[in-house]
């Protein structure tokens, strides 16, 4: 069993995805106001909405970090004040911060919010760590290049009241700590303002130049070749050497992904947590083969357990399962749904239900939001109801492997 429970940190774009984030077992979210964040591809909070998600998750004891971890420019500066009093008075937990000028700025605007140092800030050592201490950060996001056993170094040597987050499960950046120029480069969006365009996910060929339009792949693959793509990190099957390392929070990347990857990898993480604070045998499989479950690239262990230079290889997305339905409502034996793709009466699928193991569903005596009998839900979002013999949490998950 753990010797302590993490902290399980989750992903959040907006307030749909914050809530699921929160149902699925979230201890805390972390979450970008309209500026200043490094995702920009997400709709984002703005104060309104940030005031309303504090209050959601404190009502549901999770904690809220706002990222505040690009490097501004000159023209940002003056807008930086305003911003960090707003969001204190919202009420934020903490500050995920990595530039220094933010940082005294932070002190000195939001001095009641604690300070995590981001991962952009590349800490690799203890002595960095310290340091980042001394200025008055509670938690340093420790660099995603570094091996357990130099993690465990570090929590030995740093102060007893520093804490570790370290990224857990997502998707790997090809450079340093996210310290990116290729988007710069070739589309004007800066990766370290917020806006990559992840061009190191684009396909690459060779030209040779005195054959103009003419486009050799490096490899004999008709899909062309990812020179620069990372797999995603996957750590579901290590967590108590996490732990004995010293991470006090788990971390899931993924702040631009849909409300039911939040939900999923949410889900699994939390379900593996707490198998792991009661029990000292391995991981049911039914909680590893949820990650299988969302969108993903083939998964490794990052350099958690040394480098990984075989990992860098493919780019193409394994895309296993599709949500065909959430659950609104039940009732009277029945089961109320918002469509989210087709599906057709008596298709056998697969219920998600937060913090429980997922069971096989039939979706039977399908009938529209007037009660008359349907063949098909082919609307997005219509209203559906089936017939179902026990209830059912709402924000639960209907879904089916996308071969069916």
């Amino acid at each position: 069993m753990l010797k302590f429970k993490p902290e399980l940190l989750c992903p959040a774009g907006d307030l749909n995805r914050l809530k699921a984030a929160i149902q699925y077992g979230a201890d805390a979210v972390y979450l970008a106001g309209l500026e200043f964040g490094m995702r920009t591809s997400p709709n984002n909070f703005s104060f309104e909405d940030l005031a309303y998600g504090v209050k959601y998750s404190h009502d549901n004891n999770v904690k809220i970090y706002l990222t505040c971890n690009t490097l501004p420019h000159n023209n940002e500066i003056a807008r930086l004040p305003a911003f960090l009093e707003r969001a204190a008075d919202c009420g934020i937990d903490a500050l995920i911060i990595a530039d220094m000028g933010v940082l005294s700025l932070a002190k000195k605007y939001a001095p009641n919010v604690d300070i995590h140092i981001s991962t952009q800030a590349g800490i690799v050592n203890y002595y960095t760590a310290s340091c980042f201490y001394d200025m008055g950060a509670k938690r340093v996001v420790l660099a995603r290049e570094l091996p357990i056993e130099d993690i465990a170094e570090i929590k030995a040597k740093i102060p007893k009241g520093l804490e570790l987050e370290a990224f857990i499960h997502g998707a790997m950046c090809m450079s340093f700590s996210g310290r990116c120029l290729i988007s710069s480069y070739l589309t004007g969006r800066d990766a370290n303002r917020g806006d990559c365009a992840q061009p190191c996910r684009w396909k690459y060929y060779v030209t040779e130049e005195k054959r103009p339009g003419e486009y050799f792949p490096i490899e004999e693959n008709d899909k062309g070749t990812h020179l620069f793509n990372a797999q995603d990190m996957c750590m579901i099957e290590y967590i108590p050497q996490l732990v004995d390392a010293g991470i006090d929070s788990f971390k899931i990347e993924g702040r631009a992904k849909s409300v039911y990857y939040t939900a999923v990898t949410a889900n699994a993480y939390r379900c593996a947590i707490d198998w792991h604070m009661n029990n000292d045998t391995s991981l049911p499989q039914w909680i590893i083969d949820e990650t299988d479950k969302v969108s993903h690239r083939a998964y490794c262990t990052g350099f958690y357990f040394g480098q990984p230079h075989q990992e860098y290889e493919n780019g193409g997305y394994v895309r296993n399962y599709e949500v065909i339905a959430q659950v609104e409502d039940y009732r009277d034996g029945r089961l109320y749904l918002s469509q989210r793709n087709k599906f057709l009466d008596g298709d056998i699928a697969d219920l998600l239900q937060p913090g429980k193991q997922s069971e096989e569903i039939a979706m039977l005596d399908m009938q529209n939001e007037n009660g008359e009998k349907i063949e098909s839900a082919p609307h997005a979002a219509m209203a559906v109801s089936i017939s179902f013999d026990h209830p059912v949490e709402k924000g639960s998950m209907i879904r089916r492997p996308k071969n069916v």
